[in-house]
């Protein structure tokens, strides 16, 4: 076994999570951290020149979903092990980026134990898969229907479509074109079978693809992208 200390990458767009983060793993005589990185292309690119044990990466990262970002890391550093973070308990994610490689997927409601011992195990024991989710979800992973294939990114525009967001303020908080928005919505209407925007999120919503919205957003459901 390695003695020496695990070195960690830490990939997150809101630096006050990299700093909690970063303050947690620190503490911890062996563990350190020697790189992070805000958004998909510099994460690549850290972890290309850096090589780490270990990659905490956040699903929501600006830039490549999540699915081409672990895809290009495991290109430049096949050795590094990535553990997901994510605010996401849906099966259907889970189970497509199972299928990439993943060490381990933690949401982040876990306690700082557990992400700790997360890392550890990721890190020391080869044969082990870590999976900080809800029972609920981990029983539906078996019985969930044919993934469509939706990105990362399409499950984020689908989770603001739900709460009727305009296109303009999806765009907005995905720190995207309007017109990228559109091309996201054509793609998820193909993959879903959808005619709508409402269509494609109660199909979502059946599939358990993304989380029931929350009550009192308003906005538009029309036809079109």
């Amino acid at each position: 076994m390695d003695q020496d200390p695990t070195r960690l990458v830490l990939v997150d767009d809101h630096m006050l999570v990299r700093e909690g983060i970063r303050g947690i793993l620190e503490v911890e005589p062996d563990l350190t951290v020697v790189g992070e990185a805000g958004d998909s292309a510099s994460a690549v690119a850290v972890v290309a020149e850096l090589r780490p044990h270990v990659v905490l990466l956040d699903v929501e990262i600006i830039g490549d979903d999540v699915v081409t970002t672990i895809q290009r890391m495991r290109e430049v550093a096949p050795e590094s092990q990535i553990l997901i973070l994510s605010m996401y308990d849906g099966p259907h994610l889970l189970q497509r980026l199972l299928g990439l490689g993943i060490r381990g997927y933690l949401l982040k409601s876990a306690r700082r134990e557990e992400l700790v011992s997360a890392v550890r195990a990721v890190r020391r024991q080869d044969d082990r898969i870590i999976l900080g989710v809800s029972r609920q979800s981990l029983a539906r992973i078996r019985a969930a229907p044919a993934d469509p294939g939706l990105s990362a990114r399409e499950i984020d525009v689908l989770e603001l479509a739900a709460q009727a967001l305009t296109n303009a303020q999806i765009a907005s908080r995905l720190q995207v074109t309007e017109a990228t928005v559109k091309r996201h919505l054509s793609n998820i209407f193909a993959k879903l079978g959808a005619v709508s925007r409402i269509d494609a999120v109660n199909k979502a919503l059946l599939a358990e693809l993304i989380s029931a919205p929350r009550p009192g957003g308003h906005g538009e459901g029309g036809r079109h992208p």
